[in-house]
């Protein structure tokens, strides 16, 4: 067996690390399940176990979760395996039962423009997984939503080749409406939508069709009133106001501001902004 692992590799590794990082390159792993080379390598489970160990601790392999394993293609120059934010949650994403992903918040809002803010933290709509995770250095928010809130993407492809699930553009505004407690992303995403309808006074009726399929009634009557003082044509209030169900309660327009402000009862608002 060709072995694939660098000089400076060899001086780190032992002879046990050596053969799994070999044998997994040979035959062109992705990731490695525990027990998965047990036989293969003829090493009892203890010994994998270290093995696995030692190699996630090198920073060589990345633990995806317990007992999955990423491995790198072959081991970069210096010994440290960085694969990168999308990589990790590709492959993630596969290792739980092949589950759904999209990506939303601070870092959607940079890429479309709508601001300069720059996360560091990976936000992610799934369908398996919640809550905070740090896997390979990279920090994650996992968002556990239903199948059915999946959707309105675009598939997009990274410099290195990794492709990443992205919201449309009218699915990140509305995400940002619909999810402002967890983006804080309110009243700014009102002056996104009025700009970007600016720009192409079409997309309202798109952002209408979205927030009917992926919102609720508040983000509904929120946009709703947003568009209309827009002075747009199109179909993006009959759209709308046939999801809209009547209501004599008022919603604030701009959530956890002092609800002190002139009332609209087409959209039932409070217009605090």
């Amino acid at each position: 067996m060709k072995n694939k692992v660098n000089n400076l590799g060899k001086t780190r590794l032992g002879k046990l690390e050596q053969r799994f990082l070999s044998y997994a390159q040979l035959k062109g792993l992705t990731t490695v399940r525990y027990g998965q080379l047990r036989s293969v390598l003829a090493l009892d489970a203890l010994q994998e176990k270290k093995v696995l160990s030692r190699l996630a601790r090198a920073g060589v392999i990345v633990r995806l979760k317990r007992g999955i394993y990423l491995f790198p293609p072959r081991l970069p120059l210096g010994g440290i395996w960085n694969p990168g934010e999308y990589l990790v949650l590709q492959e993630l994403m596969k290792a739980c039962d092949d589950g759904r992903y999209q990506l939303c918040g601070w870092p959607v809002f940079n890429r479309y423009g709508f601001t300069d803010q720059v996360s560091t933290r990976v936000y992610a709509y799934n369908n398996r997984l919640s809550g905070d995770r740090t896997i390979g250095g990279q920090d994650y928010t996992f968002i556990k939503i239903s199948d059915k809130r999946l959707g309105a993407t675009v598939m997009k492809q990274t410099p290195d080749g990794i492709k990443i699930v992205l919201p449309t553009r009218e699915r990140a505004l509305m995400d940002a409406v619909y999810d402002w407690s967890r983006f804080a992303s309110l009243p700014i995403a009102y002056a996104w939508i009025r700009r970007m309808l600016k720009d192409n006074k079409r997309s309202a009726d798109e952002l209408a069709l979205t927030a009917c399929r992926y919102g609720n009634q508040s983000a509904i009557r929120r946009i709703g009133y947003v568009l209309e003082n827009c002075n747009l044509q199109g179909k993006w209030k009959m759209i709308l106001k046939n999801e809209l169900r009547e209501s004599v309660s008022l919603i604030p327009l701009v959530p956890g501001r002092s609800a002190r402000g002139s009332i609209n009862r087409e959209w039932g608002l409070i217009v605090n902004e």
